[in-house]
């Protein structure tokens, strides 16, 4: 280590907080445990805000930008121990800053006072001690520790049997993305639930799941919300299913958000409810069952959002694809991320910011589906590509999904944040308020729904 580092120096950093650096305050709600539904009359309250691990992070940040130009080749200083107040919520999109000085120096160990602030207030305060060390010894050790197998962890010698991770992960499999955590932890598969919107059929391990609001085109409403993630919370307990087949009755697939629901919901009802749809489309990446959406007529909207969270698309010829909620006043809550994933940023910003929707054919071009039949084929190509899935090793097809989805990273699964929170801005705004009546009134033939 260099000389020059001195009591009394000091280094800032500041982030802007984003969905990846947030946290979801009150979720799951009580609606998503099998004993409640949800409700306008009994909604619950919840906020997004910047966590206390990303608030520790910034500031070990700001603690190592302060040492980092007396680090020699082949040093870098870690962290070794931290004490820290978090003492105020920070919304998403505001700045906050960390602030670390350094108040002792013994050798090659440094302490520092840590403070976090927003525009606002002060927002966490404590002490930070980092260790410079060098890089060749921390990567002789991590490569001992390798070698030694990186399997499930198991009680040290002298302590109490833990759970392990992979245990963990199985019983709270739904923590995130609309699969209840009690659900998970429920004694016993749970039963086939009683849908009122959603029709499911399972026939040995293949499940075909029918929208089932044909005069509404499969618009989802509060019900299905509530529909699909009991169907959701019935999947995570029967691994023996493992495909489903999700299709819309009548000639849609599903033109999104039921919008005339949407129009008497109050700002909290529609945040809350944008929540939970976003997380139960997101819990089908976590769920061992390969999706496959047979898709025909419209998938716009929330409709196009759960087509792409399905892991392959089959589309008849007729089908047309869209986000048109910009035409309506407000851009979409959720699905951004996982659009954006399958047909890249530019095709992406072209149907968010145009509204206009797609045919199968140019949708098949993008990417967005994997194969084009006749209507009259759909559901029947959608059951011969589900069998030939069966016929593949299950645990192995398992992995591989899962993997594909952490590939992506944190960010895609929490983007949802972000819209959800502009969408609500906009849906105050008179604009929303017009869309929802024109809606209603049908003075525009291309505003068909969220």
């Amino acid at each position: 280590m260099l000389p020059g580092l001195k009591v009394g120096d000091e280094a800032d950093l500041v982030w802007r907080v984003g969905a990846e650096h947030a946290i979801h305050l009150g979720y799951p709600p009580p609606s998503l445990t099998p004993t409640a539904v949800w409700a306008p009359s009994n909604t619950s309250v919840s906020a997004v805000v910047f966590s206390t691990p990303s608030m520790i992070l910034l500031m070990e940040r700001a603690a190592r930008k302060a040492i980092e130009p007396y680090l020699e080749a082949g040093e870098a200083s870690v962290g070794a121990n931290v004490r820290i107040e978090h003492l105020a919520p920070t919304p998403l999109g505001a700045e906050v800053c960390a602030v670390a000085r350094v108040t002792a120096i013994d050798g090659r160990t440094i302490d520092f006072e840590v403070t976090a602030h927003d525009r606002h207030e002060a927002i966490g305060r404590g002490t930070h001690r980092r260790a410079v060390v060098k890089l060749e010894k921390v990567a002789r050790r991590i490569d001992e520790k390798t070698k030694l197998g990186l399997g499930p962890v198991g009680p040290l010698p002298g302590q109490p049997g833990i759970v392990s991770l992979a245990h963990e992960q199985s019983v709270h499999h739904s923590s995130v993305g609309g699969v209840s955590g009690p659900a998970a932890e429920t004694a016993g598969p749970l039963p086939l639930p009683n849908t009122t919107t959603i029709r499911v059929e399972v026939d040995g391990a293949i499940a075909t799941v029918r929208l089932d609001r044909p005069q509404k085109k499969n618009a989802v409403n509060v019900r299905m919300t509530e529909d699909w993630e009991a169907i959701n919370r019935y999947l995570a307990g029967h691994p023996e299913i493992r495909v489903v087949i999700v299709s819309g009755g009548g000639d849609d697939f599903c033109a999104g958000d039921d919008v005339p629901e949407v129009g008497t919901l109050s700002m909290v009802e529609a945040q809350e409810l944008s929540y939970r749809q976003a997380r139960l489309y997101l819990s089908w990446e976590q769920l061992p069952q390969i999706f496959i959406a047979a898709i025909a007529g419209a998938a716009l909207g929330g409709g196009c959002v759960a087509a792409c969270a399905c892991d392959f698309r089959i589309a008849s010829h007729d089908a047309r694809f869209g986000m048109p909620e910009v035409l309506l006043g407000w851009p979409p809550g959720y699905g951004i991320a996982q659009l954006t994933a399958l047909v890249g940023k530019s095709r992406a910003m072209e149907l968010c910011v145009t509204g206009q929707p797609i045919p199968a054919r140019q949708a098949a071009e993008w990417g967005l589906v994997h194969r084009l039949v006749p209507t009259r084929e759909l559901l029947p190509a959608a059951r011969k590509w589900a069998e030939s899935l069966l016929a593949l090793p299950a645990t192995a097809l398992t992995e591989t999904k899962r993997l594909v989805h952490a590939d992506e990273g944190l960010q895609p699964k929490v983007a949802f944040f972000a819209d959800t929170a502009a969408y609500v801005r906009c849906l105050e705004l008179p604009d929303a308020r017009e869309g929802i009546e024109g809606f209603k009134s049908k003075r525009s033939g291309s505003q068909r729904s969220r």
